[in-house]
């Protein structure tokens, strides 16, 4: 813990030591297991923050947790440092199924993080869960969805489980001892989380994401406005003045040139006209704020809102409906395609 809050704090100095009005409107402690840190690692890469940039009053301050992770001392050292957002990284609630997963925690210990976080004080808490797991994976999806439910979050966040190459899974996947969910599976999980959750009052704003009105995540929806932000830690992505880079993956690797007082820098690129805009169409497309249409778009989008993929709002914004989202690649690409030849 005090290895890596060292190094955080050198790279802290090495990249911002000049900045004297660097104001912070949200902080995402998240792209690992920050809550390992446990309370005082966690207060202590804060406290980093705050020694060099002005966290704004009403900051949305988020770690992401394992449900082991949480317990009293923890929550009242994160809630003293400023946490007031915590997203649990539950994935299901059914124990087979994250022993499947290799998760160290059981179905009991989510609800004891949720129980344990709001006596502490921290009431907006996020829930994640993995759908479309392989087939002959017994698990029941409606379950997980209504006890999550149960729980009381305020936000929820859903991600189809992807076999990649190089993990374990996709080892698994080529040797044909495990299959990949159908498609159809995918659509049938997808489609019930969001009947579900709009039910009981979320608003699916995002294509993974459902939040109680006032709810939504303010920091990934800063995102996905193209909205600039600094990124600290190894494999860290940051974006500012339409220049996007990213840290040194291997912690090590990040380890030995912030100790050597140099920049961690892995790579950057500047983006382009046509990369900005491919971005624009792609992220309006992800979210209920929609994309603004030309006349010749309008026309073309005609038959997917006859299909029931989209649907024009009251400024005529294109808004993708839940059927749309799940064809999200394509359509996004489609009307890339289009705006690439005017």
């Amino acid at each position: 813990m005090d290895q890596y809050v060292d190094a955080l704090e050198r790279e802290l100095d090495i990249r911002f030591a000049s900045a004297t009005d660097w104001a912070i409107d949200t902080l995402y402690l998240g792209g690992g297991t920050p809550s390992r840190l446990g309370g005082a690692g966690v207060a202590r890469a804060i406290a980093a923050i705050r020694s060099r940039a002005s966290l704004a009053a009403d900051a949305e301050v988020t770690i992401e947790a394992n449900p082991e992770d949480v317990n009293e001392e923890a929550v009242a050292e994160w809630r003293e440092a400023g946490v007031n957002r915590l997203s649990i990284g539950a994935q299901s609630f059914d124990d087979d199924v994250l022993r499947w997963m290799h998760r160290v925690h059981d179905a009991a210990a989510i609800t004891r993080a949720v129980e344990t976080a709001h006596r502490g004080g921290i009431r907006d808490l996020s829930i994640d869960l993995i759908f479309a797991l392989p087939e002959g994976i017994k698990r029941d999806w409606r379950s997980d969805v209504s006890r999550a439910l149960e729980l009381g979050p305020t936000h929820v966040s859903l991600y189809g489980l992807t076999i990649e190459s190089h993990t374990p899974l996709g080892r698994w996947h080529s040797r044909g001892d495990v299959d990949a969910s159908p498609d159809e599976r995918y659509e049938a999980e997808f489609l019930h989380a969001h009947e579900a959750l709009s039910a009981a009052g979320f608003e699916h704003y995002e294509v993974s994401n459902f939040g109680l009105p006032g709810k939504h995540a303010r920091h990934n929806s800063a995102y996905w406005r193209g909205v600039a932000y600094a990124g600290l830690g190894p494999s860290a992505h940051e974006l500012q003045d339409n220049v996007r880079r990213w840290n040194l993956s291997p912690y090590v690797d990040w380890l030995r040139s912030t100790n050597a007082g140099v920049d961690p820098i892995g790579g950057s690129e500047e983006l382009s006209a046509a990369n900005l805009e491919a971005e624009r169409v792609y992220l309006g497309l992800r979210t209920t704020r929609g994309l603004v249409l030309s006349d010749q778009e309008a026309s073309r989008v005609v038959r997917w809102i006859e299909a029931g993929w989209g649907m024009l709002d009251a400024t005529g914004r294109l808004v993708l409906t839940p059927l749309g989202w799940l064809r999200l690649d394509a359509l996004a690409a489609d009307l890339t395609l289009v705006r690439s030849h005017y």
